[in-house]
């Protein structure tokens, strides 16, 4: 698996993963990324894994790619310039939603301890919520939505046996993940899923905030010039600031 690693000095290590509704997009928008961003702004590295794309592995490929990546960051942290304290994991859409489930199988293997998560306006939840049913927002749609998850999902897609690592939306159990952070507009699909998510991170007892900014573009922030992404950004910088120092 191809690995971009970008290194802007020691300290901590961010694992940023793409979007792409987990059938398309490319390691390479790294370069456009919040997670880049960050690891300029703070010093640090950031790493993303070219995982393998639904369109010709199916779940749980992506996510062992991503997972093997952490991993990867973890053990090699030394060489890389890592704070093994300092492991950052996130993502936009579909990188959100990936980034929120490598956090949760971190925790429940026990080999990397993940400090913070940033699973922007994540793709969370296989099933139609209030916000992604019928909706014609900008960049993703249901019908679009509709497509991601039948690829990533294939034969489980539909159906009750769909485990929380490939749909986070389905976890019980939010115990013990790492702290979180995220922003989403009122408009798109995965607002609601956005919100349930922090919602029942903090009724476990998990630090959660979540930045509503209105609008109905998913994939918003990559719009560098607009008012919301310039506030998202700043949104941003100011709630990872703690976990980066």
């Amino acid at each position: 698996m191809k690995l971009i690693i970008l290194r802007y000095g020691k300290g901590p290590g961010i694992l940023w993963i793409h979007g792409g509704g987990y059938a398309m997009g490319m390691a390479s928008m790294v370069y456009y990324s919040m997670g880049r961003m960050l690891a300029k702004r703070y010093g640090g590295v950031v790493i993303s894994p070219e995982y393998r794309l639904a369109k010709k592995a199916p779940y749980p490929a992506a996510l062992e790619d991503c997972y093997a990546a952490l991993k990867y960051m973890y053990d090699y942290a030394d060489e890389l310039g890592i704070d093994r304290r300092r492991i950052i994991v996130g993502g936009e859409s579909a990188g959100g939603g990936l980034a929120a489930a490598v956090c949760m199988y971190a925790r429940d293997r026990g080999e990397v301890p993940v400090s913070f998560q940033i699973p922007l306006y994540p793709m969370l939840d296989c099933e139609d919520t209030d916000s992604s049913r019928d909706n014609h927002a900008h960049g993703w749609n249901t019908k679009r939505n509709h497509w991601g998850w039948s690829l990533y999902l294939r034969g489980l897609y539909g159906t009750d046996h769909v485990p929380a690592y490939a749909s986070p939306a389905r976890a019980t159990d939010y115990c013990c993940l790492p702290p979180c952070y995220t922003y989403v507009e009122d408009g798109e699909p995965f607002y609601d899923e956005t919100m349930s998510y922090v919602r029942k991170l903090r009724e476990a007892g998990v630090e959660a905030k979540v930045d509503v900014f209105h609008g109905n573009t998913h994939g918003f922030d990559f719009m560098f010039w607009t008012k919301n992404a310039k506030e998202a950004k700043k949104k941003l910088i100011k709630a990872s600031e703690k976990y980066m120092h």
